[in-house]
Order: structure tokens, then C-alpha cells, then sequence
């Protein structure tokens, strides 16, 4: 089992890594949208959370020696399901043609009032 660290995604807010690799599957842990340049910048809208969200995820996937292109499962939580349909255009966008399984969990309240947080599963290059 490896634990994996980078700068180019923000720290963890708790006792957990960022991700663990084991037998060639990368477990990234849920990602918030904190830019790691400047942690206490609040991003407004949902489309810049989600996209940094899924940036900070692109930078643990290459750290563990894995890409976007290689995530086999998603969890995408929310704090309002009226938010879904921008969540969605936007993790579109970024997957392009991979759709990787997943799953969508309204939930109320997301660390330091955040509107998405997502972990994936991939495999390793």
C-alpha cells in the first residue's frame, strides 16, 4: 500500500491522504474545491468549484501515476440537487468521452459550506 502526497492539490482538511494506491487502484479521497496556490480563496459559483474540485483530482490521479482517463468510479457529493445540471455540464466538459461509473449524493452540509466534493476509484497507468 502507498500513500499518495502532492502540492499540486489541497491538503487534506483531516487525518486522511489524499489517496492510497493498492494493487494498481488509485483511492483518491474526496476533493473540495480549494485551490492549492491560495487555500482561503472561496470560489462562488458552482461551475469554479467543480471545476477546481476536479483539478485537485487530476493532480492526485498523476501523482499516483494515473489520469482522468483511467477513473473508474465517481462520487459526486452535492449540497443542493438544484445544483446538479451545472455540476454535470461542467464534469462533462472535463471527462469528455469517459464516463466512468457514478453516483450523485445530495448532501446538506459540504466542509467550510463547499457545493461539491468527489472521490474516485481509478486504475494506475
Amino acid at each position: 500500500m502507498e500513500i499518495i502526497t502532492t502540492d499540486l492539490a489541497a491538503e487534506p482538511l483531516g487525518h486522511y491522504s489524499q489517496a492510497i494506491v493498492h494493487n494498481g487502484l488509485v483511492y483518491v479521497s474526496g476533493q473540495l474545491p480549494i485551490d492549492p496556490n491560495d487555500p482561503s480563496m472561496f470560489l462562488e459559483t458552482v461551475e469554479d468549484q467543480t471545476l477546481q474540485t476536479l483539478k485537485n483530482l487530476q493532480a492526485v490521479l498523476e501523482a499516483a501515476n494515473s489520469d482522468k482517463s483511467l477513473v473508474l468510479k465517481s462520487t459526486v457529493y452535492i449540497s443542493d440537487i438544484s445544483i446538479w445540471a451545472q455540476v454535470n455540464q461542467v464534469y462533462a466538459s472535463f471527462f469528455g468521452d469517459h464516463r466512468p461509473a457514478r453516483s450523485a449524493v445530495p448532501t446538506k452540509n459540504l466542509p467550510k459550506g463547499y457545493l461539491v466534493e468527489i472521490d474516485v476509484i481509478a486504475t494506475q497507468k
